[in-house]
């Protein structure tokens, strides 16, 4: 390197401090697997996060497309693999074709629940997650063997923000990538009977909590549309600065575009029917007062 282009790189370094970790040259490559309820609104929020004017089709079993941008002018431009996965929970085992042991340390996945379908909701969380999870511990299994300073590091980075003290911290279980809910569909549900409005927000609220996950909402309105956008863009691409005074880690949200609610502990329903109910965790005991009132179909 030249004077000059030294001189340039440490201005550089001043002017983007968030960046010190990215040498100059140096191209950034992130997958992003979307995955949910069928018809949910899943490509609708990839081509508005890729800025497209198209018209969604539906997914046909599991599709691919790629973002790129540059963090500043004159950079080779980074670039953003997203999957989706089409068919509900019908196709769920074509989860192993995107999520690999060579990706495995820039992965994040997107689950897309339709909140007009409150009956599908858990039972589409539960498989998806499930499967997903499986699939990631057997990876991380591997990697233990073959290079174990990664799998460490994947399983430390779980944990690392989420605060010791927490009265949480022995009830929850991070999920072992990056996780983002998104609740489409928000102007059908605005219109559901308040008491259904506050069991659906309450439980998003409790299960994003669990897995430490961030959540949003979104409908058709612009303005969530351009909230969920900002929230991919920023699990994508990793340094959109318009999240910086919005972004927050471990057992806290990006932000929550819904009713806010007082603590969602415990779940919505008398102490008398949870003395009834039988569970081993948190989060069984939330799905049986969630199925109580949304049967799965």
């Amino acid at each position: 390197d030249t004077l000059w282009d030294l001189a340039i790189a440490e201005v550089e370094k001043r002017e983007n401090p968030d960046d010190d970790d990215v040498k100059p040259g140096e191209v950034w490559e992130k997958s992003v697997l979307f995955m949910g309820n069928k018809n949910g609104g899943k490509t609708t929020i990839i081509l508005r996060c890729l800025e497209r004017e198209e018209s969604p089709k539906p997914t046909l079993a599991l599709e691919y497309t790629f973002g790129r941008r540059a963090r500043r002018h004159n950079t080779p431009k980074d670039v953003a693999h997203f999957w989706e996965l089409g068919g509900g929970t019908s196709l769920v085992e074509l989860i192993r074709i995107p999520i690999t042991s060579h990706n495995i340390r820039s992965f994040a996945v997107v689950l897309v629940l339709d909140l007009s379908k409150p009956n599908e909701l858990w039972t589409t969380m539960e498989s998806l997650l499930q499967v997903t999870r499986n699939h990631v511990n057997k990876i991380l299994t591997k990697l233990e063997k073959t290079n174990p300073e990664v799998a460490a590091e994947i399983k430390q980075r779980m944990w690392n923000d989420l605060q010791r003290d927490h009265p949480d911290s022995a009830l929850v279980d991070p999920f072992p990538i990056p996780l983002v809910i998104i609740g489409s569909k928000y102007d059908i549900f605005h219109e559901f009977d308040s008491e259904m409005r506050k069991i659906i927000s309450k439980t998003l609220r409790f299960v994003s909590h669990y897995y430490g996950a961030s959540l949003v909402f979104t409908s058709k309105s612009e303005a969530l549309l351009l909230k969920a956008r900002a929230l991919i863009n920023h699990l994508a691409f990793g340094y959109d600065k318009r999240m910086k005074n919005m972004v927050t880690t471990g057992l806290e949200y990006y932000f929550i575009y819904m009713y806010l609610y007082a603590n969602p502990r415990p779940p919505p329903a008398s102490d008398s029917d949870l003395g009834k109910m039988r569970a081993n965790t948190p989060l069984e005991l939330w799905k049986k007062v969630f199925e109580r009132t949304f049967p799965p179909k």
